[in-house]
Formats: structure tokens, sequence, C-alpha cells
């Protein structure tokens, strides 16, 4: 199993009928991180007439948005429908407010911020992480282009290596595919090989 959320964080501007809008965006791991993130944003816009924000977390489901003094409906909300219509967990989206002195109306405010956040989503990028397996293992040097070879078609990747006696080598398999990684490891070492298995994470294949 995996889940999605964006590459990384980005900041993009959005101006309706003279009122800015500037929607930060960045993947988190946790509620703490989103908080901590969404109080540096308002921080660094004291002087905004309204901070909107919306996150998601896999851990529970959890979501959670505020309207920020908008009108009931019209900002948060919106900006989290964004987040889930696209199927983004462990992500925070912050949308400052400028008035520009023109109303907007129930229906303009929600338009505005929905594509506040869809612009902050598309420019951060949309990518899938996959629930891996992570592991090490030691080889000799006249086996280790063959064991990279072996990695890279189970659709994983080498990560830390290290050129010691022999070379020891960190990797991530997708969980879904690694008893097939195994069983091609043993027959091509002739039974060798063994990798230790040093914990699992999401990562990015």
């Amino acid at each position: 199993m995996g889940y999605k959320t964006v590459k990384g964080a980005v900041t993009v501007q959005y101006v309706e009928k003279r009122s800015q809008f500037i929607g930060y965006i960045k993947p988190v791991q946790e509620e703490e991180e989103a908080v901590a993130y969404i109080n540096e944003i308002k921080a660094a816009h004291r002087d905004a007439s309204h901070v909107v924000y919306a996150y998601v977390l896999r851990e529970g489901n959890f979501r959670r948005y505020s309207d920020a003094g908008e009108p009931q409906g019209t900002a948060g909300l919106p900006a989290l429908e964004v987040l889930l219509k696209n199927g983004l967990f462990d992500i925070v989206l912050v949308i400052v407010r400028y008035f520009g002195g023109v109303l907007l109306g129930a229906g303009g405010l929600v338009r505005a911020y929905s594509h506040t956040a869809a612009l902050a989503v598309e420019a951060a990028g949309i990518v899938t992480l996959k629930q891996a397996v992570n592991a090490e293992i030691s080889l000799p040097y006249s086996f280790f282009e063959q064991f990279k070879d072996l990695v890279l078609r189970c659709g994983g990747k080498i990560g830390k290596t290290d050129f010691r006696d022999e070379v020891v080598v960190g990797f991530s398999i997708p969980k879904e595919s690694y008893f097939d990684f195994e069983l091609q490891l043993k027959d091509v070492s002739k039974g060798s090989a063994l990798a230790e298995i040093i914990g699992e994470s999401y990562e990015k294949f």
C-alpha cells in the first residue's frame, strides 16, 4: 500500500479583484509539524486579513481546517476539499489573504480559495510514496554490480554504500516486491547473500 502527497514545499500567488491570495503547501508527518508550519506562516503575515489552513494526516485519517474569520464554509473547507479530491495525505496547506477592498461574496471566496489551493498542489507536484522494506547487506566486490541490477529490476533503490573489506549496501525495496527479491537474491548468489531487514518506511521509487 502507498499514499499520495506533494513532492515538497512551494508558495504560489493569485489575485482576484485586488485581493491577494498567497498559498503555502508542504508535506508533513504529524499534526505538531502541521501546526508549527501554520504558526510560522501566521507570524510572517501578521498584517494579513485572513490566514486560512487545511491539513490531512494518514494516521487516523485526520483532517482539520479553519476559515480564519471568513464566512463559514467559504475558505478552509474548499481548500480541504482540493486536498481530498486529489487523494493527498500528510500535507498542510495555508492560504494567506490580503483584502483588496472589493467584496468577493461567498461564491467568489470559495472559487478564490479553491483556485489558490489547486495552484499550490499543481506547483508542488503530486508523488506516490510506497511502503518499503529497508535493508542492508554485505557483499563481495565481485557481486556488487549484479546486486545493484537486481535491486533496480525489483523496483528498489540503492542507499548508503560503504566500501570496506566487503561492500556494505543499504537499500530499499517496495514491500510488495520484497519476497520476490529475496527469492531472486538467493538464486543469483547461490544462497550465499543474505540481507538484514532494518525497518520499514514510505519511499518514492
